[in-house]
C-alpha cells in the first residue's frame, strides 16, 4: 500500500493542458518545448511527447534527459557550459543556445555541427520576484547590447528571450513583445527561429489562446523566424497533488497541525517566494496553520480552514504541486521524500518511483 507523502500526477489533468497546448499551437505554427528545470518527472513524457516539440534544458543533465527519455527536438541553454561538458552538450541538442557572446566565442566552433544560438535579455520582464527577474539590475542572463550582438550575428541562427513569469496577462505580453519587435528589429530579422521562453500562462483559466496564437503568427510572419515557447508551468499547471497525512495536533494560540511532509523539501519554491500552499475547499470554522515535520521553524505551508477539526491520520491534498516541486526536493533533515504516483486514465493509482533510506544514504557519500 502506498503511504504518504506522495505527489500524485493526474494523467487526465495533463491531457487538457496539452489539448491547450495543441490548439496554440496549430493555430500559430509556434512550437512547444517542455522547459525541464520546472518539470522532467519522465514516468509522464508518454503522455506529453504527443503534443510538444520535444524540451528545452537548463544543464547538462537536464539535456541529456531530455534527449533520451523525450526526443523531439532537444535545446541546450546553460548560464555557463564548462569546458569539460560543452562536447557532450553538442552531442545531446539540435540547438544550443549561449548565454553570453564570450561564451559563443569561445565554443562556436566546437558546436559547428548543430544550429547555434544566443540568449538576448530585453532588459524588461513581468516577473513580480526580484529573485526571479532576469532584468534585475546587473542580471549576468543574455546579452543586450545590440550593436555587439550584431557583430557576431553571422555565427548564430537564432534567439532566446526569456522575459515572462507567469504572465496570465495577454495585453501586457503583447505590449512587451512589441517593444521587443521595435528594439530589435535589425536583429531579428537576420536569424530563422526564436524562442520566446516560458512563463506565458496560457493554460490558466479564460486566458485568450486564439489572441496569443494569431500574435505569435504575426510576430513569426514579419521576421520570417520559427516561434518555439518553452513552457514549464504552463504544461503542468492543475495537475498533481502533494498528498499528506496529520502527524500531530497542537494548539500555541493558533491551532497547529503537523503532517508528514516538508515545505523546504518537497515544496521548496513556496518557501522560497514566501507563497502559500494552496488547498481546495479551504472553508469551514475550523481554522489550522498546516507545518511541516523538519525543524525549520518556518516549515508552514499555510493557514487553511476545514468543515470539521482536522485528527491524526487525516489525510491532505496539497494542490498544484507539479512545478519547481520533483525537481528541486531534497533530503533536509532526512524527511521521507515523496513517492511519486500517476492516477491512471482509468482511475487506478501507479507508483512511478519510491525512495528509502538507500537513496538518502547514496544521495551523501
Amino acid at each position: 500500500m502506498l503511504t504518504t507523502p506522495y505527489y500524485l500526477i493526474d494523467r487526465a489533468a495533463l491531457a487538457r493542458n496539452m489539448a491547450v497546448i495543441d490548439r496554440l499551437q496549430a493555430a500559430s505554427g509556434a512550437k512547444a518545448l517542455l522547459a525541464l528545470k520546472c518539470f522532467a518527472t519522465w514516468p509522464v513524457f508518454d503522455t506529453m511527447r504527443p503534443h510538444m516539440a520535444g524540451t528545452t534544458s537548463s544543464s547538462l543533465y537536464e539535456l541529456r534527459l531530455g534527449r533520451e527519455k523525450f526526443g523531439g527536438e532537444t535545446h541546450a541553454y546553460s548560464v555557463a557550459w564548462a569546458e569539460d561538458e560543452i562536447d557532450e552538450a553538442v552531442s545531446y541538442a539540435d540547438k544550443i543556445i549561449f548565454n553570453s557572446i564570450s561564451q559563443l566565442e569561445r565554443f562556436a566552433d566546437r558546436a559547428s555541427g548543430i544550429e547555434r544560438g544566443l540568449r538576448l535579455n530585453p532588459r524588461f520582464s513581468t516577473s513580480g520576484f526580484d529573485l526571479a527577474d532576469p532584468a534585475r539590475p546587473f542580471s549576468r542572463l543574455g546579452e543586450w547590447d545590440a550593436d555587439k550582438i550584431m557583430a557576431v550575428i553571422d555565427r548564430i541562427s537564432g534567439f532566446m528571450i526569456h522575459y515572462n513569469c507567469e504572465n496570465a496577462d495577454f495585453d501586457l505580453f503583447d505590449r512587451q513583445l512589441g517593444r521587443i519587435e521595435a528594439e530589435f528589429a535589425p536583429l531579428l530579422e537576420k536569424v530563422r527561429w526564436v524562442s520566446l521562453g516560458g512563463g506565458i500562462h496560457f493554460t490558466g483559466k479564460d486566458y485568450p489562446v486564439e489572441a496569443l496564437a494569431a500574435r505569435l503568427k504575426a510576430f513569426a510572419e514579419r521576421f520570417g523566424v520559427q516561434v518555439y515557447l518553452e513552457p514549464g508551468e504552463a504544461a503542468i499547471t492543475q495537475t498533481t497533488t502533494l498528498e499528506v497525512t496529520v502527524l500531530d495536533v497542537l494548539e500555541n494560540e493558533k491551532k497547529l497541525a503537523i503532517v508528514d511532509s516538508s515545505i523546504e523539501a518537497h515544496m521548496l519554491d513556496l518557501l522560497i517566494y514566501r507563497e502559500s500552499a494552496k488547498m481546495a475547499p479551504n472553508a469551514g470554522d475550523h481554522a489550522y496553520m498546516v507545518c511541516g515535520k523538519s525543524c525549520l521553524a518556518g516549515d508552514i505551508f499555510g493557514e487553511f480552514r476545514f468543515d470539521r477539526p482536522l485528527k491524526v491520520g487525516d489525510r491532505l491534498s496539497m494542490l498544484d504541486a507539479a512545478g519547481y516541486t520533483m525537481v528541486k526536493k531534497n533530503w533536509f533533515n532526512g524527511v521521507k521524500m515523496p513517492a511519486i504516483a500517476i492516477r491512471e486514465l482509468d482511475g487506478s493509482i501507479t507508483v512511478a518511483r519510491q525512495f528509502g533510506y538507500a537513496d538518502y544514504e547514496s544521495s551523501l557519500g
